[in-house]
């Protein structure tokens, strides 16, 4: 049986251990080209889901860098530069807003809403091309989820990343051409 480009036979996924399992799916995720989902793997080790999800979590807990996307788990990828943005705006503008980031050179890596009850929510997104922003929102529209910013009348915060200055200023420019980007306005 085929494992990643290993040679295992059925006996040996039948007995991997958690810890055995861990170091498969950390040398698989620091060489992946992209994200690989919790299914895939459980499919790769003949194990369920779920229990993929607690190795990731074990993993997380120990200090790896981990995210869960919605195209799947990836190591944190550093970029140069990173800022913060506060936006507003209604559900249905999330696409054009992340299309704004993207077209400007910037990735969005998350959404963070400060929550009256909960405090700080955090959601992540690593949304750096057109058809992650379709990816996104096809899969909001089939579960019929709700946007963060749902809870916090539409303001909400994403982490940019960008490679120069120039991006995060045409990011803010179109943002804010957009009516997207809430910022202190002077009276």
């Amino acid at each position: 049986m085929s494992h990643f480009g290993l040679k295992l036979k059925p006996e040996e996924l039948t007995f991997m251990n958690s810890a055995e399992r861990q170091a498969q799916i950390q040398m698989q995720l620091s060489t992946a080209k992209k994200p690989i989902t919790a299914t895939t793997f459980a499919d790769s080790f003949g194990v369920s889901r779920q229990t993929i999800v607690g190795d990731i979590a074990l993993m997380r807990a120990r200090g790896e860098e981990l995210v869960a996307t919605p195209r799947g788990y990836m190591y944190v990828e550093d970029s140069p530069h990173q800022a913060i943005i506060v936006c507003r705006h209604t559900p249905d503008q999330a696409g054009d807003e992340l299309t704004r980031i993207v077209d400007n050179g910037g990735a969005a890596l998350d959404v963070i809403v400060d929550h009256p009850l909960y405090g700080q929510l955090r959601g992540e997104l690593q949304i750096r091309t057109h058809a992650e922003i379709n990816l996104f929102l096809g899969r909001m529209r089939k579960n019929k989820g709700k946007m963060l910013s749902e809870l916090t009348d539409g303001i909400h915060m994403h982490t940019i990343a960008y490679d120069t200055p120039a991006q995060l200023t045409a990011i803010k420019a179109s943002l804010r051409e957009a009516g997207y980007l809430y910022e202190e306005t002077t009276r």
